[in-house]
């Protein structure tokens, strides 16, 4: 704790605080920590109860993802506010964990926004990857009915399963297009040069241009 308070940058503070997460530390030297501690489970699982961001950032950095069980990442999930902790938590460790299946679908369905985001951050998992079982037309009822007036954590994690169906699955990229064109969620969203719109019309049809057209 001490060494991660010594690397507390203010510079640092203000670019984490305006994405809303609340620490100081530059993420590549706290990578450079957690090359060197190397996997410590148990020490992982003391950072995190301190509560701290950067803590919680270095013990899910250095911890063993199959070693939790689904309560424990449960438990974790709902205790992660911040932002960063939250994505590390469902993309390095729940995605890796043999409990993330149930998970998925014990999320998707939760009324807490923050917690369904994360259901549908793995749901988007499995549409790049494991599509067989999923209900593709189902998750656009869905997005279509629930996307629009979700709240921006939510409305963030489904629009990105959206454009996935459609990069991934022809079949259904029409339905998808259209979709993201009634709704126009994320349509204004600022975009830095060279980068790819969050909006999923654009979005979907770079991604599938950069294929080949497939």
């Amino acid at each position: 704790m001490a060494e991660l308070a010594a690397l507390e940058d203010p510079k640092a503070r203000a670019v984490n605080e305006r994405h809303g997460d609340d620490h100081g530390v530059n993420l590549g030297k706290l990578r450079a920590l957690a090359k060197r501690l190397k996997t410590q489970q148990e020490l992982a699982r003391e950072l995190w109860k301190t509560g701290d961001t950067a803590a919680r950032l270095l013990a899910l950095l250095i911890c063993r993802p199959k070693a939790f069980d689904g309560d424990e990442l449960d438990s974790m999930l709902r205790e992660a506010r911040a932002p960063k902790v939250h994505d590390w938590l469902v993309n390095y460790v729940v995605k890796k964990n043999p409990h993330a299946e149930e998970l998925r679908l014990a999320w998707s369905a939760d009324p807490d926004p923050v917690v369904a985001s994360a259901g549908w951050a793995l749901t988007t998992e499995r549409v790049a990857k494991k599509p067989e079982g999923l209900d593709l037309p189902a998750l656009l009822d869905a997005i279509e009915a629930q996307m629009k007036d979700a709240p921006d954590r939510l409305q963030w994690a489904m629009n990105h399963c959206l454009a996935q169906i459609g990069i991934d699955h022809a079949e259904h990229r029409a339905r998808a297009i259209g979709i993201g064109e009634r709704l126009e969620v994320l349509k204004d969203y600022p975009t830095s040069p060279g980068c790819t719109s969050p909006f999923a019309p654009i979005w979907i049809n770079e991604m599938v241009s950069r294929r080949g057209g497939r």
